[in-house]
């Protein structure tokens, strides 16, 4: 496949954003030779030991390590033809990994070269690849997107895959593959791993922690890449229409946001924007608040606003609600299994005859949850399964569904004489408006060092292994690099009909300190005009204002 040529529509900002050089940490900055390699102590995985180690034999159990000054015990002396691969959605700075990356490779020995493959794994498959040159990375530095080598969600999981792949790597003289991923991304990047090393391959891989959603974090990942941007850009949206509120005083916004199996991001854009309401999914969790309980508590807030004369407001609504509602995550668990290998629902296109089969083949009350939903809805959960086999979580209108059924309330309580306010609801859904912003100068940095991370790990040779950067709060020079295994992050989870190894999902910890900063402020959001608007993302600026971190790391890792 022919080389894609560089951008030719750079508008002003982009042109003077490419003069940004990211930030690095200093143990990285100097001469290679002077990097070494500092490992800790054998690792465990964070749950089902036994489990997880007998199917990573040759990989489990690996020592994290760190970059410290020294004498580096692996000097560049061979060059290296190394890959990479982005895969899944995208995520803002996705292009400074890629700069990252080919930079510190260049920095360990100038013959050294990178091969982006296209279009995600597929491309590892199907051997789509292109050379990754200086003069190409130019016009893609600190810039969103994924358009370098695009992404895609092919899920490598069978031998003949795995044997493409290795094929054409070989041929192409590849040493290591570096997986620019989520949990799921990476999760296959360390399956690749112990399938290379079990079948003696000389390729080692290393993954890259990348998702939006912020559900890829642990002690050793203190945050994942794109997250910062993307809360920015939409907390920027909540502020405007917090704005519009006021200005209007009619409107019910109802916002969802990304955030399929976490409410990192609802929480991060809350925490900034000050809504007056803020579902967070894994209190819903908690709780076993029922969707009716759920839009009580909702229905309540407009109805203490409209006794104020205040009928309007915000609403943030994290786009995985349903699964975390218990008998809507029991009805989607079941959908997901029935639909799995169901031929005879895929030959039905009457949605009608979707929705009568389905009601046939679910348990009693699983059914009853399904009967409950609006029309629209069941049709949204019966629509075509994402590649893992899952329901298309973004496409269901969850906030329209809060709508309808908080005006359905309201007027029930109307006609009690309860509530005597006006409802007039508008939905949102912010999503794909942040995954491809112009990375803010903390996801600029942060990408960056992870890329030229991951070049060191493929130096040390090392394989199995996540790019990690840490102490995030302290001025970049003084950011830890190194690397930890990615067995360290798995445990088992049910997967269609099957216990599989995953890399665990972080969820938002209710115990932590941005639920509890939180938790002490929405009351008074909930009743008062307090909407907070951030702005848009600053480039240039003093550090207070364009080199913010996120205020959940702020709140989680702040002494």
């Amino acid at each position: 496949m022919k080389s894609k040529s560089a951008r030719s529509n750079v508008s002003p900002l982009q042109a003077a954003r490419a003069a940004y050089r990211p930030k690095l940490s200093k143990v990285l900055t100097g001469n290679p030779s002077k990097v070494a390699f500092k490992f800790g102590k054998p690792t465990r995985s964070i749950g089902d030991q036994e489990a997880v180690k007998k199917l990573f034999p040759n990989t489990y159990g690996q020592p994290e390590v760190s970059f410290v000054a020294g004498k580096s015990p692996a000097p560049m002396k061979r060059a290296l033809k190394v890959a990479m691969v982005l895969s899944g959605g995208q995520a803002p700075g996705g292009h400074n990994v890629v700069a990252g990356l080919f930079d510190g490779l260049q920095k360990l020995n100038p013959k050294n070269r990178l091969i982006g493959y296209l279009g995600g794994p597929s491309g590892l498959v199907e051997n789509e690849k292109m050379e990754i040159t200086g003069k190409l990375l130019e016009a893609y530095r600190n810039t969103g997107g994924f358009d370098i080598i695009g992404s895609g969600r092919t899920k490598l999981e069978t031998t003949e895959q795995f044997e493409a792949v290795v094929n054409n790597l070989l041929k192409e003289g590849i040493s290591a593959l570096v997986v620019v991923g989520g949990d799921d991304s990476n999760t296959n990047a360390a399956v690749l791993a112990e399938y290379f090393k079990a079948k003696d391959y000389p390729i080692r891989v290393i993954g890259c922690p990348k998702t939006i959603d912020g559900d890829l974090k642990n002690e050793q990942i203190e945050v994942s890449f794109g997250f910062d941007t993307a809360t920015k850009v939409y907390s920027e949206l909540a502020g405007n229409v917090g704005r519009d509120c006021l200005s209007a005083k009619k409107y019910w916004h109802f916002i969802k946001v990304m955030g399929r199996s976490a409410s990192h991001i609802a929480l991060e854009v809350a925490l900034k924007s000050h809504p007056n309401v803020c579902l967070i999914s894994e209190e819903v969790a908690a709780n076993r608040w029922t969707l009716a309980e759920i839009t009580d508590k909702v229905a309540k807030v407009v109805a203490d606003r409209a006794a104020r004369k205040m009928n309007y407001g915000v609403a943030l609504v994290p786009e995985g609600l349903l699964e975390f509602i218990p008998e809507m995550k029991k009805l989607i668990g079941e959908l997901n299994d029935l639909l799995a290998h169901k031929a005879e629902f895929e030959k039905l296109e009457n949605p009608v005859e979707k929705i009568d089969f389905v009601n046939r083949q679910l348990s009693g009350d699983s059914q009853r949850a399904f009967r409950s939903l609006p029309p629209s809805i069941q049709v949204q959960l019966l629509a075509d399964r994402d590649p893992h086999g899952n329901v298309q979580v973004s496409k269901i209108e969850t906030e329209k569904l809060l709508i309808e059924a908080v005006d359905l309330k309201l007027r029930q309580w109307k006609k009690e004489n309860t509530y005597q306010g006006k409802f007039s609801g508008q939905g949102h859904f912010f999503g794909y408006e942040g995954r491809c912003a112009d990375p803010s100068n903390f996801d600029a940095d942060y990408c960056y060092s992870l890329g030229f991370t991951a070049a060191y790990l493929v130096a040390a040779g090392l394989t199995g292994y996540l790019s990690s950067v840490r102490d995030l709060l302290k001025p970049a020079a003084q950011w830890r690099a190194g690397g930890v295994p990615l067995t360290m992050m798995m445990n088992m989870e049910h997967r269609h009909g099957k216990e599989k190894p995953v890399i665990q999902k972080s969820l938002v910890d209710l115990k932590g300190k941005p639920f509890k900063a939180f938790a002490a402020l929405r009351g008074a959001w909930a009743v008062e005009d307090d909407y907070a608007s951030p702005g848009p993302i600053q480039f240039w600026g003093p550090p207070e204002v364009a080199d913010t971190v996120p205020e959940t790391l702020r709140l989680e890792r702040e002494k």
